[in-house]
């Protein structure tokens, strides 16, 4: 029986996952590809340390990258190594010593992903990066491949568990944000520095990727606009509950008339919604196409064994193109054309204010007066609390452009009433049919 050589690059969570998947499902794969897995090299830095790991016995673990790439055996190599430098360096040297590659690693496809997909092209090999969006949820593929007869029309996903698992513990526990973070982290879903979770630049590297695919063109992280969820308060979750919402951290891409806009963003998001019932550190992403219309992919967004399993399914398919001899060609993210993007200024969406206003006659009117100059119709104003001689108002605000929404904070900024704006938040509503 043929063998096909894997190296795998790094050995953390995801690598030995990778090689527990292999050894866990060996006899089903070599029935499925008429063909046998192996991994014959490991790259790490102290290889010391995992020599004497009985599930690398056999193994050559070593240091030396250049003793995997000059190995003319190796057939696939897989980066779980994450990070920009060196993953970028020993991508591009692999693919150009014809090796095929599969990455789980969304930084380096998010700001690479078209150069790296054509210099596979070039040389006639594959790579892929599944598990680089969405942990073990299979999207990319299906976006690509089985939605292929779709104008796609939005992709509107939770794709950063850390958040969602804050979020969650907020809404279901009560929590504050600072006691929600701290139990992400005491958990493991949540780093010692948040910043890339909790700010959304994680969830905006993994919409760049959707969006890339989903859209047909060459999207990179710097064309997405990004807020996280450092300023939600209990407060906000509160309110949210009351009128029916969650709150969660979507990625959203939406093809407008004149291009494509693309936001990462908190926003309140409806009960009756699919989306709201996502919980934990679990992932979806819901997908519209003009033709298929709704579909929603979820599971688990990280983790050793599910991020594991998208990395394999990719090595499996590129094993069946070796076997095949068709390696390098039907490839995901080749698109080099860059489309127009929509501004999100122009963006129309319901908003969220929270106030906290001096608690005296005329209030409402110096408020209501600085929506009006801004053409912004209110839907629903409500006092939710006296805080001594100062009042906190709910403001629920009709579809508005976002630009009008900052002009506006602005103007109230400046109120003589106003201690402080004390909150904005998207409001996204259930248009489902």
């Amino acid at each position: 029986m043929k063998k096909i050589q894997i190296a795998l690059l790094g050995f953390g969570t995801v690598g030995s996952g990778v090689a527990e998947t292999i050894k866990r499902n060996s006899r089903m794969m070599e029935e499925e590809l008429d063909c046998q897995l192996e991994i014959t090299h490991v790259l790490v830095r102290h290889p010391d340390k995992y020599k004497n790991l009985d599930i690398l016995q056999g193994v050559d673990v070593t240091d030396s990258f250049d003793h995997i790439i000059n190995d003319p055996d190796v057939g696939i190599v897989v980066e779980v190594m994450g990070g920009i430098h060196p993953a970028k360096e020993y991508i591009f040297d692999a693919l150009n010593h014809q090796k095929n590659v599969v990455s789980a690693n969304k930084d380096l496809v998010a700001l690479f992903g078209p150069e790296i997909m054509n210099t596979a092209v070039a040389n006639k090999v594959n790579f892929s990066c599944e598990a680089s969006v969405g942990g073990g949820i299979p999207i990319l593929r299906p976006l690509h491949d089985s939605l292929a007869a779709n104008e796609i029309e939005s992709i509107v996903g939770i794709v950063n568990g850390t958040t969602n698992f804050i979020l969650s513990s907020m809404d279901e526990e009560g929590m504050s944000y600072s006691d929600a973070l701290r139990l992400a982290q005491k958990k493991g879903f949540a780093e010692a520095d948040p910043t890339n979770d909790v700010c959304g630049y994680d969830a905006a590297r993994k919409l760049a990727i959707l969006a890339s695919i989903g859209f047909r063109a060459n999207v990179t992280f710097d064309d997405v606009l990004v807020e996280g969820i450092e300023k939600i308060s209990q407060k906000d979750v509160q309110y949210a509950s009351e009128m029916g919402y969650t709150i969660k951290l979507l990625a959203v891409g939406t093809r407008q008339e004149n291009g494509i806009a693309l936001n990462v963003y908190p926003a309140f998001v409806p009960r009756t919604h699919p989306l709201a019932s996502v919980k934990g550190s679990y992932n979806a992403i819901y997908v519209t196409g003009n033709i298929v219309d709704d579909v929603m992919f979820y599971g688990r967004g990280a983790g050793s064994l599910p991020t594991a399993s998208a990395v394999m399914a990719d090595v499996i398919s590129t094993a069946k193109h070796i076997m095949n001899h068709s390696t390098g060609t039907g490839m995901m993210l080749t698109e080099t054309k860059r489309i127009p993007f929509y501004s999100s200024l122009k963006l129309k969406n319901s908003y969220y204010f929270r106030l906290i206003v001096d608690d005296v006659t005329g209030v409402l009117s110096q408020i209501a007066s600085a929506y009006a100059d801004n053409d912004i119709s209110i839907k629903e104003v409500v006092q939710k609390s006296r805080i001594e001689d100062a009042a906190e108002l709910m403001i629920i605000t009709q579809d508005t452009p976002r630009e009008n929404i900052i002009h506006v904070e602005k103007a109230l900024q400046v109120l003589p009433c106003m201690r402080q704006v004390a909150n904005i938040v998207r409001v996204m509503e259930d248009d489902r049919e």
